[in-house]
């Protein structure tokens, strides 16, 4: 089972962290968005598409980087009595409000899922705008977003119960 596990969490973080170093570019695709709608509004008419394409733009880096960032550590906590805690109780505690998560996350990829088939069946939802692009593209980067969250959450999960059982999971890169 051990075999199993660790063998899981190497897939699932080496895809993560795959995705989550592309996904860093992404702040490039936003600032060259946002750039074109100024040089536009200032030197052309103004482009209709700029606002919400850089919204999407932000929604892919932050739903697809997420699990990179979960994976790194980079979330938010509280620190005020965790950072004082033992691994192994940081392991307990995470291992026990990680479940939370999972649920979210399943109710929330439910509600993705259902909302793309929306999408799909309705002969391809538009948004309301003057621009009004398909909104299957970056409904189905959100699915996959959230599905590759809950698959590092899973993971995060098997390394706390691995501590917990006290193996050596090495360092975090």
């Amino acid at each position: 089972m051990t075999a199993a596990l660790r063998a899981y969490i190497a897939v699932v973080d080496r895809c993560n962290r795959w995705i989550g170093r592309l996904v860093m570019y992404g702040i490039f695709v936003m600032m060259a968005i946002l750039l074109w709608s100024i040089v536009s509004k200032a030197v052309f008419l103004p482009s209709l598409w700029t606002l919400e394409m850089a919204q999407f733009a932000m929604t892919a880096y932050y739903i697809l980087g997420g699990p990179y960032a979960l994976q790194m550590g980079s979330n938010v906590r509280m620190d005020l009595l965790y950072g004082e805690w033992s691994e192994r109780r940081k392991a307990q505690v995470d291992a026990i409000t990680v479940l939370f998560l999972i649920v979210y996350l399943a109710v929330l990829l439910w509600g993705g899922w259902d909302s793309l088939m929306y999408s799909f069946q309705y002969g391809g939802e538009r948004s309301p705008t003057a621009w009004r692009p398909y909104l299957w593209p970056i409904k189905s980067i959100m699915v996959a977003g959230i599905a590759l969250m809950l698959l590092q959450v899973l993971s995060e999960l098997f390394k706390d119960i691995l501590r917990l059982r006290g193996e050596d999971m090495g360092e975090k890169t």
